[in-house]
């Protein structure tokens, strides 16, 4: 391997277990959600503290859902370091001040 291929690796291998440790914080964030979900099935009904829980879980796992739709389709965990390349350069491209392309 020459240098510059071995410092690719190096830089999609840092990329991607930043990637990794940012989906795991968000996971973790979401724990309470299905005994949440579940109070209607039981009979219960959602106060006012759990519809506010409800929606801010329902944001996490917004941020999160590319990845998840990576990772349903066929083949989707090849593309895992794809996409975490690809929307750390978005996230790069807003933090200079430019707008995003859609």
């Amino acid at each position: 391997m020459n240098g510059r291929t071995g410092a690719a690796l190096k830089s999609l291998r840092e990329l991607t277990a930043r990637e990794k440790q940012s989906l795991i914080r968000e996971l973790q964030q979401v724990q309470g959600l299905l005994p949440l979900l579940m109070k209607p099935r039981n009979k219960e009904h959602w106060t006012p503290e759990d519809r506010v829980q409800l929606a801010s879980h329902l944001k996490r796992l917004s941020k999160i859902s590319p990845y998840l739709a990576v990772l349903v389709m066929p083949g989707g965990f090849v593309m895992l370091p794809a996409l975490a390349w690809w929307l750390d350069r978005r996230r790069n491209r807003r933090g200079a001040g430019q707008l995003p392309r859609v």
